[in-house]
């Protein structure tokens, strides 16, 4: 009853401060960025904006998106909609692992499922490091300036952590209005599973043998959820059980399809398509809803109308209900190392009560052994948005089911399915262009070389996990003479410093560089022996979670520090493999390994250089003959300690020797090292002493500005700057280290001097955290690695300066600017490179 008072009472305080005619609704978006939450961003920002003005958008970078990724996409979908005055933001994981990384999860929404690049224009704004504003400097700027609605799309952390932070402000916040949430099912408490197949669970986290009853937004921050539920101010929540009703079905699909007579009308309509056509089974009309988009229809219809205070709006029913989160499990009070806020502590975190609702067993995956019962539904109940009474209990008006179409004689079943395609297709608050209509000269060019009967080097293979060093090392070996090194591919490692959707930029360098042709194939984002339906408790993160996020990890790497966007776009992009063209997606590294060794030379072995985990190679290992095709391999990574000197992890103090590569993927380190293939290893020991800032700069200086080298210079520019200025980028030298394998392979330096010696070596791959990825010396072991010991440093600098300034071989389009000039001036007639004119 309480909430209902205050709902009452802060409506009207609305319709004082807003009465007709007066200042618009003020509205602040929090969003996880998912593919429904840009078509719900579309839906907002074509309504009339003297009714509604979005003053804000923050990110949620603990959901389906990756911050880096998830900045750019919004200020491209801004700037399409010539909102380029609206704020945007990065923030926020203790849930995180669960969200599905693969076809259904992060890789395809981080790219919006390859057609982002395609469709949407590029404009100025972009992430930088430091200077991009914070979800919490973002929000208490616009909620400070007065009245403002909320609306959440993904995990409510951000908000959660601004009314613990900032109470003071929390009256300015007349509405909230979250999509999440799952309250109802036709399933009793003690159903079988055979009988939860037949009713449905209520909650739609995947699997759900462990908790059947949450639902992904509330789940992956539940003690947020609870805050904001408790917060005092006016919810409405539009469940699991509202949106479920409102499928995108295929009346509505196939309307949709007749009907897009705006750009963003276009790109919604692909972006539903791609997805349709890559959803994992046949019932994508069934299973994708319109969660956020509807929840927005529901909030601004609600927020026009003169019955505000019972939930009166176009869209949906509405009841009232008593509702609270569930943020741990039964029995409370307990202590068995789950529980963030209680365990280890003397006083618990956030004054939460040692015996309440908080102290309970904290869900620890979606296998936690605690949450398993034997043949009937998981117990866990962390992020259950439950009916309960007593002191616990919100009263929320709650959407249960999505209104019918008011026209009975419309295909389309519900009216809120009119609503969206007639706002989406709108003449007003229209997109200005994308990147065919902004440049009408824009031609979709492949940059090839053409190298005639020139007698091609020795087949390289590069393997990279796309962090800074790994796209240095990338623009050095492609300046490298034809006949020295024959780049044959690129495999990609999908467990390391960036995302899978960084592969974006990888086709971005080649292109640069004229080199299209080059095939780039996409590894696992699992380590060997992972997967996401057989993770323990700390799940697919068990590793890759020792990447920092945003220093020097994910986010930077994703944009890498920001310069990714000036980078020339590729045509070349990652494309998911659909239904209406089977096998035309993105190839996997094994596909791209087996195609090269095909293409091989009577004869001819190829080297390899990998930069990150061993992830891909210990897959080819596993499932190819390489003996007769590999002739060597040089590994950038592992550390053999000299008189105690530490390793890099510095993300696990408890593991003071191991090396990040090594680490990522133990069980891929010992397959490698196990093997049959000569090993040259580059340690941490020797990157060490080439990774000085001052030095390689001075010499990228002193050498001709190719933009290959220009954006070599600016790129570590910013790294020494950010290792300077911010304790989080410390370790930024380790990136000048990575390039140092790519300048052995090819050697061609009189001064270089390396030395090698042969040690036997082995990994441990299996144990304690404290020390998974160390290298240790076994005379048992027959076989010896080749562990390079020396190298003259400041020749090592002038070399790789002197390569990438050398006008051989340099870029074909400097950057995304000159690429624009060209779309402007005129259409680029040839799709070949001559390479040797150079």
């Amino acid at each position: 009853m309480l909430g209902r008072v205050l709902w009452m009472l802060i409506t009207v305080t609305g319709l004082l401060l807003n009465p007709v005619g007066a200042q618009p609704h003020r509205i602040l978006v929090d969003t996880d960025v998912n593919i429904d939450d840009v078509l719900a961003l579309f839906y907002l920002l074509k309504q009339n904006n003297t009714q509604f003005d979005l003053k804000a958008i923050t990110i949620n970078a603990n959901g389906w998106n990756d911050a880096g990724h998830a900045v750019n996409y919004l200020y491209d979908i801004l700037f399409m909609m010539d909102r380029d005055d609206g704020a945007s933001t990065a923030g926020g994981c203790r849930y995180r692992q669960e969200v599905p990384p693969g076809q259904d999860g992060r890789l395809d929404v981080n790219t919006n499922y390859g057609i982002r690049k395609a469709l949407l224009p590029q404009g100025e704004r972009k992430y930088v490091p430091l200077q991009q504003p914070t979800a919490q400097q973002v929000m208490k700027d616009a909620i400070s300036a007065g009245p403002i609605t909320v609306f959440l799309m993904g995990a409510h952390t951000n908000l959660a952590i601004f009314l613990m932070s900032n109470p003071h402000l929390k009256n300015n916040i007349k509405h909230i209005y979250a999509m999440g949430g799952a309250i109802r099912s036709t399933c009793s408490e003690n159903a079988t599973s055979s009988e939860a197949g037949l009713c449905g669970d209520i909650g739609n986290l995947y699997s759900q043998d462990s908790n059947p009853y949450a639902e992904y937004n509330i789940f992956v921050d539940p003690f947020a959820a609870y805050t904001v539920l408790h917060s005092g101010i006016p919810i409405t929540v539009i469940p699991l059980d509202a949106t479920r009703t409102i499928p995108v079905d295929e009346k509505f699909f196939s309307a949709f399809e007749l009907k897009q007579e705006t750009y963003e009308a276009h790109y919604s309509f692909q972006s539903l398509k791609m997805i349709r056509d890559t959803w994992p089974n046949k019932e994508f009309h069934k299973e994708f809803c319109m969660w956020d988009f509807f929840m927005v229809g529901v909030a601004l219809s609600q927020m026009q109308s003169l019955e505000r205070d019972e939930g009166e709006n176009e869209f949906a029913k509405m009841e009232w209900r008593n509702i609270s989160v569930i943020t741990s499990n039964r029995p409370y009070g307990i202590s068995d190392g789950s529980n963030p806020l209680i365990d280890g502590r003397s006083i618990p975190k956030f004054n939460v009560q040692k015996n309440g609702v908080h102290s309970g067993h904290v869900q620890l995956g979606m296998q936690d052994p605690f949450c398993l019962v034997k043949g009937r539904k998981g117990k866990c109940q962390d992020g259950y948005t439950k009916e309960v009474n007593g002191p616990e209990a919100v009263s929320v008006l709650v959407a249960t089911e999505a209104k019918a179409n008011r026209d009975v004689d419309s295909i389309l079943a519900k009216e809120f399915y009119k609503s969206f395609l007639d706002v989406i297709n709108r003449p007003k608050q229209i997109g200005q262009l994308n990147t065919r209509a902004g440049f009408p000269l824009y031609q979709s060019v492949l940059q090839k070389p053409d190298f005639g009967q020139e007698l091609m080097g020795k087949p390289i293979v590069f393997d990279m996990d796309m962090s800074a060093g790994d796209f240095l090392a990338l623009l050095y070996l492609l300046k490298l003479p034809v006949e020295l090194i024959n780049l044959k591919g690129i495999l990609v490692s999908a467990n390391g410093w960036a995302t899978a959707a960084t592969i974006e930029v990888v086709y971005d360098i080649l292109h640069m560089m004229g080199r299209d042709d080059i095939p780039v194939g996409l590894g696992n984002v699992f380590a060997v022996g992972q997967s996401h339906s057989e993770f323990p408790s700390l799940g697919d993160c068990r590793y890759s979670s020792s990447i920092p996020q945003g220093s020097g990890g994910s986010l930077d790497s994703d944009t890498l520090y920001g310069f990714a966007r000036d980078l020339p776009r590729s045509p070349r992009r990652y494309r998911p493999e659909t239904t209406d063209y089977p096998g035309l997606g993105q190839p996997t590294a094994l596909d791209v390994w087996k195609s090269i060794v095909k293409s091989l030379h009577p004869g001819s072995k190829i080297t390899l250089l990998t930069n990150g985990p061993l992830t891909n190679l210990a897959q080819i290992i596993l499932s190819e003959n390489t003996d007769s095709v590999v002739q060597d391999v040089y590994i950038v990574g592992g550390h053999i300690p000299h008189d105690n000197e530490k390793g890099n992890l510095f993300t696990v103090p408890s593991n003071e020797y191991a090396e990040f590569n090594m680490f990522l993927d133990p069980l891929a380190s010992k397959a490698v090292l196990d093997s049959k293939l000569n090993i040259t290893l580059i340690p941490l020991r020797i990157q060490k002493q080439v990774s000085s800032f001052q030095n390689i700069l001075v010499e990228l200086q002193l050498t001709d500005k190719t933009p290959e080298a220009a954006f070599a210079q600016h790129l570590l520019s910013r790294l020494w700057e950010l290792k300077q200025n911010h304790h989080r980028y410390l370790h930024m030298d380790t990136f000048l280290g990575e390039i140092l394998g790519a300048v052995i392979l090819a050697g061609g330096h009189p001064l270089l001097n390396q030395t090698f010696e042969f040690m036997p070596l082995k990994v441990v791959a299996e144990g304690d955290v404290s020390i998974i990825g160390q290298l240790l010396v076994d005379e048992n072991q027959t076989k010896m690695v080749k562990i390079l010991c020396s190298i003259n440093p400041e020749a090592y600098y002038e070399q790789f300066a002197n390569i990438l300034g050398a006008k051989q071989l340099s870029a074909v389009i400097a950057s995304f600017v000159e690429e624009k000039g060209t779309w402007a001036t005129q259409p680029n007639k040839t799709c070949t490179i001559n390479h040797l004119a150079n």
